[in-house]
């Protein structure tokens, strides 16, 4: 009984998720958000959720994303076409990069107008550091925004970089910032 009840609580709070609007663009088709962030140092996925893991080290990530609406097994969804630059300041380890990639984020829970979700997609870089010793690297993405209005919106996130152990250095980006979105 107890296992059906947690469903069925789990199953409520994802129903606005079933809306004819998607949370993450309202009545909107296309979205334009910047994203500016700080590293969090190299290491594992987990530096997505547990801030005491970070480390913060002298880089700073820029990202322009491009995303239309969709559903993801009936959540609302976003499809994206990003662009970022990875910036390392008195780094002689190689850590810049621009990259470019697809991804799609998921919005998991919401509401009234906050929501809070999950990403992920593939990147190519523009080159190989210290860190991770391939181009082809995987964006795992965690955030919580908030519709400001109709048209704008913002979000808190962190986001990892690595390539999944496909070569012997895999060490990763983390890096936690904000970023702005406008809906159109």
């Amino acid at each position: 009984m107890k296992k059906f009840a947690v469903f069925i609580g789990l199953l409520t709070l994802t129903m606005p998720a079933f809306a004819e609007n998607n949370i993450l663009f309202g009545d909107k088709i296309n979205s334009i958000t910047i994203y500016g962030a700080q590293s969090t140092g190299s290491g594992t996925l987990l530096k997505l959720i547990q801030p005491g893991l970070w480390d913060v080290s002298p880089q700073t990530f820029v990202m322009f994303q491009y995303s239309q609406p969709m559903k993801f097994f009936r959540l609302d969804s976003r499809l994206n076409l990003n662009i970022g630059q990875n910036i390392a300041y008195n780094s002689s380890k190689g850590l810049e990069f621009t990259g470019i990639g697809i991804s799609i984020d998921t919005a998991l829970l919401q509401y009234d107008n906050w929501y809070m979700g999950i990403g992920i997609g593939p990147f190519m870089r523009g080159s190989m550091d210290y860190w991770v010793e391939s181009r082809l690297v995987f964006e795992e993405k965690f955030f919580i925004g908030k519709n400001i209005n109709e048209k704008w919106n913002f979000e808190i996130f962190t986001v990892h970089f690595s390539n999944g152990n496909f070569t012997n250095k895999n060490e990763g980006f983390n890096f936690a910032g904000i970023g702005f979105g406008y809906k159109f």
